[in-house]
Order: structure tokens, then C-alpha cells, then sequence
């Protein structure tokens, strides 16, 4: 780790200024936290991929249960993410170890799903793995923003995001592959996924640097930002309406999950090919991530945000239409993995040109959290609306919902704003 954060130092204070040399667009701090991303997700995507089935169909739990399971796994994290943001922000060199912390929290959790076989039990579990994830994401796109030109932003959130992604789409595979090959497939399953979290949590600490290039470029802040500086961000124009349009649509945002699980339903697919359902997702966001933040920088990242939510509508439409089998559920992912490609590192890097740098951690926060609470909500709301009236009316309802808030995000968005002290 000392070897790391001294050359990384060396590097930042002797910048290349010879002449025909500019700053590379994807700085090595964005690719070490790229690996990490990779390697977390591997571990990450191996539990999502086979939660849904575990919990309904192996312990018995109705959709309801499954809802609040899924609201604990996309909203708990939300709970701490501020703090998180807020720790990472009170020292240069916090960025790194708050995410460490947050990464070995999650990396501790995923071999206690052994012996959790209860809602309690996994809900417990679960909840400690997101206030981990929650720890540690604010710090990362900080890091991510501060080791990164202004300009490029969108195209290094987008190059953190494929390799995120990359992650995403090994995890089920390899969930797949442990479920095909082992007699106890699910405990299988979690034991891999611990091991490879620890991996992840040793790339981090051997290769990710303590201080950030672009981060030197700016003299010391005077005193360390207070909880109540934090909080008073959202008196900026700009981010209070980032963090309001974030929060409307994650409201209408059905999670991963429930979608999944509406495809494997309406297309009559085998329950041993639910794991491989999000490798269509991943394999799309793989795909246009890096060239969708690039168009985000050249043009409007509020609007790219914006537009990604329209797929994201006509994914819903195509599920409650009448066209069913392979080629539809195929469609639906593509839409599916489109959708987050034109809004994840996208929301990120329009989030980053709205704060200053010294409250990157923070204003990263502020936004993620109003959104994991708003998908959160809508996990809870969404399970309980199956439960009573059936997936396609909570889905048609969910829809017109998303179409409603995306009309309102589109008048809130299209205000000009003033550029970010």
C-alpha cells in the first residue's frame, strides 16, 4: 500500500507537461478502482443472481417478503451513504479508507448468508452488506471525480462502469456454473462469492493510492467540512434539482429483481436459466457504457439521464405487452442494460460538476441516497402492490407513474444553471 501511495505521489507532483502530451482521459486511479469495482461485482452479482429464486422459490417467501428482502438489498445502504460521503470528505487520504472499510464490510457478510435461512436472518444480513455498500460508494465516485478532468468525467464514469459491469456479467456465470456443479448450490454459491470479495478488498488496498492527482492541484481547505456543509449543498440550485429528479424516478424504478422475475414468468423460462438473465443487462451496459458517458460529455448529461428513463418506460411497456417468448425477454434487456448505461456513471459525473471538489464525497452522497430511498420505497411498494392486485397491475401502475415523474424531471432539468464554484 506504501509502495502505491508513493509513486502515485511522484506521479501528481511531476505531471507530463511536454509539449504534444495531454492528460490521459481514463487516469490509472479510475482503472485501479475499476478492478476493484470488477472483482466486488463478481462477489456481488453471484448472491443477486440467485436471491430471487433462493427466497421464493426455495424458502417459500411471497412477493411481499421478497420486497422488503429487496428493499433492505437497494435501500439500507442509503441510510449510511451520507455518513459515508461525509467521513471521506474530512482528509485527503479518508476517500480510500472509508471505501475499504466499506468493501471489508461487505466481504464479511457473504459467508454469513450460510446460516441465514430466515426473513430476520437475511434481512440482517443483508442490511450490514448494503450499509457497506452504501460506505463505500460515495468515496469511490470521489475518488473517481477528483483523479479526472472536469471534461472527461462522463467518459471515466463510463470506463468505471464497464468494468463494474464486466463484473456483473461474469457474477451469474459463475452462480450458474456453482449451481450446475455442486449438490448444496446455494451455499456453494455464497462461499465463492466471500472469497472472491476478499480478493477484491486485497486489489484495493495494494494498488488503489491514498492520494488523488487532481486532488493535489488544489490547496488545502481551511478547516475540515462540518455534517451541516454537507447537508447545506442542497442550497445549490443545481444539485437540489439533480437530487430531487433522482429521488421522482427512483420512486418508479422497479428494481433488478422484480423484473427478472417478471421475464422468467412471461417467458415460461426453466428455473436453472434464472441466473443468467442479468448477463443480458450486464452485457449491454458493457457494451454502450463508456460510448453513452462520452456522448453525456459532449452534450447534456441531465438529458442522456433523462432519455435513459424513456427506455427504461419502453422496457416496462414491452413486458406488459402481449409479445412473450425468447425474442421479447431479449428485447427487454437490451432496453434494460441501455437504460443504465445512459443513467448510472451518467448521473455521477453530472452530480461531480455541481459540487466543488473538496465536497465531492458529500454531494455524491446527497444524490445517491435520495435515490437508493426512492428505489427502496419503491421495492416495498412494488411487492405489496403484486401481493394484492397482481404483477401486471402493480407494473401498469408503476409505468404510468414513471412516465408522469420523467414529464416533471424533464421541466425541472431543463433550467439553465450557473457553473459549480
Amino acid at each position: 500500500m506504501y509502495l502505491a501511495d508513493s509513486r502515485s505521489t511522484k506521479a501528481a507532483a511531476t505531471p507530463d507537461t511536454r509539449p504534444g502530451r495531454r492528460p490521459a482521459a481514463v487516469p490509472s486511479t479510475v482503472l485501479a478502482l475499476g478492478t476493484v469495482s470488477l472483482i466486488t461485482d463478481i462477489s456481488s452479482e453471484m448472491i443477486t443472481a440467485i436471491l430471487p429464486l433462493y427466497v421464493v422459490a426455495g424458502l417459500g417467501l411471497s412477493p411481499l417478503g421478497f420486497g422488503l428482502l429487496d428493499g433492505i438489498n437497494n435501500g439500507v445502504g442509503a441510510l449510511v451513504r451520507l455518513a459515508g460521503g461525509h467521513l471521506a470528505d474530512r482528509g485527503d487520504r479518508r476517500h480510500k479508507a472509508v471505501a475499504g472499510l466499506g468493501y471489508g464490510l461487505s466481504a464479511v457478510c457473504k459467508p454469513l448468508l450460510l446460516f441465514a435461512h430466515t426473513l430476520p436472518a437475511l434481512g440482517a444480513v443483508l442490511a450490514v452488506d448494503r450499509s457497506g455498500k452504501g460506505l463505500r460508494t460515495a468515496p469511490r465516485d470521489a475518488m473517481i471525480s477528483l483523479a479526472t478532468e472536469p471534461k472527461e468525467r462522463g467518459r471515466a464514469f463510463g470506463v468505471h462502469r464497464a468494468m463494474d459491469t464486466t463484473g456483473a456479467l461474469l457474477g451469474p456465470l459463475v452462480a450458474f456454473a456453482v449451481l450446475r456443479a455442486t449438490v448444496d448450490g446455494y451455499d456453494a454459491v455464497f462461499a465463492v462469492s466471500g472469497c472472491v470479495a476478499v480478493l477484491g478488498v486485497l486489489v484495493l488496498i495494494l494498488f488503489v493510492p491514498r492520494h488523488l492527482p487532481a486532488a493535489t492541484a488544489h490547496p488545502p481547505e481551511p478547516a475540515r467540512p462540518m455534517l451541516r456543509d454537507a447537508l447545506g449543498l442542497l442550497r445549490r440550485p443545481q444539485l437540489r434539482r439533480l437530487t430531487a429528479c433522482a429521488t421522482l424516478l427512483g420512486l418508479t424504478t422497479v428494481s433488478d429483481s422484480f423484473l427478472y422475475l417478471l421475464l422468467q414468468r412471461e417467458g415460461d423460462l426453466p428455473a436453472h436459466l434464472f441466473p443468467l438473465l442479468p448477463l443480458g443487462t450486464a452485457a449491454v451496459f458493457l457494451l454502450l457504457a463508456i460510448p453513452l458517458g462520452a456522448v453525456a460529455d459532449r452534450f447534456s448529461r441531465r438529458r442522456l439521464f433523462l432519455a435513459g428513463h424513456g427506455v427504461l418506460l419502453l422496457s416496462y411497456g414491452l413486458v406488459l405487452s402481449d409479445w412473450h417468448g425468447l425474442p421479447a425477454v431479449a428485447a427487454v434487456l437490451i432496453l434494460h442494460g441501455t437504460f443504465y448505461a445512459a443513467t448510472d456513471g451518467v448521473l455521477a459525473a453530472a452530480t461531480a460538476s455541481a459540487v466543488p471538489a473538496h465536497h465531492q464525497g458529500a454531494g455524491q452522497a446527497l444524490v445517491g441516497t435520495g435515490q437508493a430511498l426512492a428505489r427502496f420505497a419503491c421495492s416495498l411498494a412494488f411487492g405489496a402492490a403484486w401481493s394484492l392486485w397482481g404483477a401486471h397491475t402493480a407494473l401498469s401502475v408503476t409505468a404510468g407513474a414513471l412516465a408522469g415523474s420523467a414529464v416533471v424531471a424533464w421541466f425541472v432539468l431543463r433550467i439553465p444553471d450557473e457553473v459549480p464554484a
